[in-house]
């Protein structure tokens, strides 16, 4: 068995050809760049809860749980990103959409403006 076979997940590394490793690297750069975020939201969840703030219970407790639940997300979707990326730099397919984005961005809005309320 050669080594290519051996790498997971097999339906990302069987595909196309070997790429510049410049490109996987990158898109490997880009991935932690997502875990870092992920986990800087989930700090967020946990330090709201261990502040107590905003001070309604309810609002602490949600987004404190909506944050850790995000946090828990964005690194499942960043590993499926990655991967589907790094499919189409070796069967040399258009990139996927960048849906990650869109939905940080309106998971983000989301706990503003729910911020903003609970300190009015």
């Amino acid at each position: 068995m050669s080594t290519m076979t051996q790498r997971r997940p097999h339906w990302v590394y069987d595909a196309g050809q070997e790429p510049d490793p410049r490109f996987s690297l990158a898109n490997e750069r880009t991935f932690l760049a997502w875990v870092r975020t992920a986990l800087a939201i989930l700090a967020g969840g946990v330090a709201l809860q261990a502040l107590g703030l905003p001070d309604t219970d309810w609002v602490r407790d949600g987004l404190a749980v909506a944050l850790v639940l995000l946090g828990g997300l964005v690194t499942v979707l960043a590993m499926v990103r990655w991967a589907r990326i790094e499919r189409a730099i070796r069967t040399r397919t258009p990139l996927p959409a960048f849906n990650l984005g869109i939905l940080l961005t309106g998971a983000v809005l989301v706990g503003a403006v729910l911020l903003a309320f609970a300190f009015a």
